[in-house]
């Protein structure tokens, strides 16, 4: 098949969808991406891409990459994230007849934040005449609620309106968390064009990509809960910082953060001023290619998110490769994500946004046998081969792909 697919964010920015695209390249497709500029996390287009001079064609490996021109996300807040989101959206739509040429058999839009993004895939559906799936990973205009973006009630119906314009004109719907589909049946799609498509890690996450050791002086001894990703508000900070507090006489327990984000600044501050520096430590952000070696180092790794409906039907992406690394895993949060740590035994789970219930089950944890943590890192991997298998998950989708007709 030859398959279009439209997603703000690509190589070299890190996100699922390059994944993705790698593995149907695999199995012998013709693969294109539409995509914006790169610029994320920074905020500035990175080194080799210009606004006015591209490139805006280019390849990364089999993969043709289209480029669109953006207005850059600046430090990620305010007026500049929302003219970054706006811009992609309107530039790729305008500028996609003559920036997009030939046929195409599918299109495929990878959903993140913003929903908007998936309007050009929309409209290159009709100009193309082929079938569209989307894969939704974000809910709107839920997210925007849930992050306190948008309070105001008119503006978050307008939002709405966009979201079941592309939701009713895709063929298919892939959701990343079952809890999404009732969210969607709500806006009068049919239950049919909805499926469960969760996300998975990438291939060199697993056990044995564990046994890499990274010499990082800063790693200290003890029990070590690690957090990976997006230091943000949704990922719940301050109640990581209040049970690292309530833990600080706990010398053994140690508290590693990989990874950047808008709460980091402000978490670094509390550092000092709730005197965690010698049991709380940031290791920066580091290639995605690192990190099995990374949780090599860990005793527990840990996801977290805010208490709000919609984080409770979320399944965040690092929940796959924690499982995939087969290490045990300390959740945090509510709902889904939980549901599956506790069903699988892949480790412990508690509410969110509850500080003292974080280092209650910190603490009961770190005194765990070796034994018994090395059985929930079992039972993580085994959850992750049945439920999230990168391979199963692309065959599924190739059959999906190959159903569709415009």
């Amino acid at each position: 098949m030859k398959i279009l697919v439209v997603s703000q964010y690509f190589w070299p920015e890190n996100f699922k969808i390059n994944d993705l695209c790698e593995g149907l390249i695999e199995r012998g497709h013709e693969v294109t991406v539409y995509a914006g500029m790169p610029n994320y996390p920074e905020g500035k287009l990175f080194n080799g891409y210009s606004f006015f001079k591209g490139p805006y064609v280019e390849y990364k490996g089999k993969v043709k990459i289209i480029r669109c021109p953006l207005i850059t996300r600046g430090k990620n807040k305010g007026f500049r994230l929302a003219l970054n989101y706006i811009s992609f959206c309107l530039l790729s739509t305008f500028l996609a007849p003559f920036l997009v040429r030939g046929k195409y058999d599918k299109i495929f839009a990878y959903q993140l934040s913003p929903i908007f993004a998936a309007l050009p895939a929309v409209f290159l559906k009709f100009l193309k005449r082929a079938p569209m799936i989307i894969w939704v990973t974000d809910l709107w205009p839920e997210s925007l609620e849930a992050t306190h973006a948008v309070t105001n009630k008119k503006l978050l119906k307008i939002v709405e309106v966009f979201v079941k314009f592309i939701y009713l004109h895709c063929d298919k719907i892939l959701i990343s968390s079952q809890g999404f589909a009732e969210k969607i049946k709500a806006l009068n799609v049919p239950e049919k064009k909805i499926k469960f498509w969760p996300q998975w890690a990438e291939s060199f996450f697993g056990p044995s990509a564990n046994a890499n050791i990274v010499n990082d002086p800063s790693i200290p001894e003890g029990f070590k809960v690690m957090f990976a990703g997006n230091i943000g508000t949704a990922q719940d900070f301050e109640t990581i910082i209040e049970a690292a507090t309530i833990l600080k006489n706990e010398a053994n327990i140690q508290f590693l953060i990989l990874g950047d984000g808008l709460m980091k600044k402000w978490a670094v501050e509390q550092l000092e001023v709730r005197h965690l520096e010698k049991t709380f430590h940031f290791l920066g952000r580091k290639p995605i290619e690192s990190m099995p070696a990374y949780y090599s180092q860990s005793d527990v790794l840990l996801v977290s998110l805010t208490d709000t409906e919609l984080f409770s039907i979320t399944i965040p992406s690092k929940v796959q490769t924690y499982l995939a690394s087969g290490k045990p895993i300390l959740a945090a949060l509510n709902g889904e994500g939980a549901k599956i740590v506790d069903e699988w035994k892949a480790g412990y789970s508690c509410p969110a946004t509850n500080p003292k219930a974080l280092a209650d089950t910190i603490v009961k944890m770190s005194k765990l046998s070796k034994e018994d943590l090395n059985q929930l890192g079992v039972n993580a991997y085994n959850c992750y081969k049945s439920e999230f298998e990168r391979e199963k998950l692309i065959s599924s989708l190739e059959q999906d792909l190959k159903s569709l007709q415009y």
